[in-house]
């Protein structure tokens, strides 16, 4: 089976989950390969519509799959090769993307979406599924925390807190979590910004509490890959978060109020042990292979209904 897996490269490069997904895909036995989508705005996307269709007559795809509503509908342009659109939050959450995404869950042979939450969200009742992105349970796991400490070259004194995302990214509303770390003394707050996926998993392993303060969410992969390593949790109810999390010791539901956030912030550091987040994950069969024959046998059933 050839899968074409068209996406956004507009960050400078394909985002870590839609990578390995595919990676996933390709060890279950899928040929995949790569369309990356460069440009922003309606002139931008169609500005790749050429570099897209010689793309398909040289690969010869059978399924094109697509993340996120933007890419799905571009993906649609074309009508030989079936589509199937998954849907990651941003695409469901804004105002402004969502049409564009009503529009290619109209067009898409068949749609995936992440989260409950986001399937509701989208009114649509046909040609679905609700299908997580899975983790790389063989890359998250957990690490001894001095370990972690030392290969970072981290001070082993000091509390982190760990921040689901860069400072400046006004979704993920650091403002929030930097008014509550305040409260709290002797803290440091990290924000994901720069580090390769390996220095992530030292980092989740290093820090005391991992942090998500998000305005919108789909299936956020960074609650998930924190739960793989057994870290300690506070985040917004949020996306999925809150269905992950539920009675989990050490991770805890916050409001928006900073005031809440530093007192489940002193909760989570006050835990003082790991979680037992990698064996929710497991249990809920989120591991790559897993979501990954849960994707082929969406394909499968595309590909019988042409």
């Amino acid at each position: 089976m050839k899968i074409l897996i068209v996406c956004s490269s507009n960050s400078g490069r394909i985002a870590p989950f839609i990578l390995e997904q595919g990676e996933s895909l390709a060890r279950g036995g899928v040929e995949v390969e790569y369309f990356t989508i460069r440009g922003k705005g309606i002139a931008g996307y169609l500005s790749n519509y050429k570099r897209f269709i010689a793309k398909i007559t040289a690969y010869k795809p059978e399924i094109i799959h697509a993340h996120y509503g933007l890419s799905g509908l571009f993906a649609n342009l074309q009508r030989r090769i079936p589509v199937v659109t998954t849907y990651h939050g941003s695409d469901i959450n804004s105002p402004k993307v969502f049409p564009f995404s009503r529009l290619s869950m109209m067009l898409s042979a068949y749609n995936i979406f992440v989260s409950e939450k986001n399937q509701r969200k989208s009114g649509l009742s046909i040609n679905h599924s609700l299908i997580p992105c899975g983790v790389d349970i063989s890359l998250f796991q957990p690490v001894g925390k001095e370990q972690a400490r030392k290969e970072l070259q981290v001070d082993n004194t000091k509390r982190y807190v760990l921040f689901a995302g860069a400072f400046q990214d006004r979704v993920k509303n650091a403002g929030l979590v930097q008014a509550a770390v305040i409260e709290i003394p002797d803290v440091v707050l990290l924000e994901l910004k720069g580090y390769t996926r390996e220095q992530v998993v030292l980092l989740m392993n290093a820090v005391d509490v991992s942090v998500m303060t998000s305005f919108t969410e789909g299936s956020p992969q960074f609650i998930k890959e924190a739960m793989a390593c057994n870290c300690q949790i506070v985040s917004v109810p949020v996306g999925d978060v809150p269905e992950m999390i539920r009675d989990l010791e050490g991770c805890f539901l916050s409001s928006y109020d900073p005031a809440d956030v530093a007192k489940k912030l002193r909760q989570a550091l006050d835990y003082g042990n790991r979680t037992d987040g990698r064996k929710r994950v497991l249990a809920f069969n989120l591991n790559s292979e897993s979501i990954a024959k849960r994707i082929l046998e969406v394909y499968r059933t595309v590909l019988s209904k042409k």
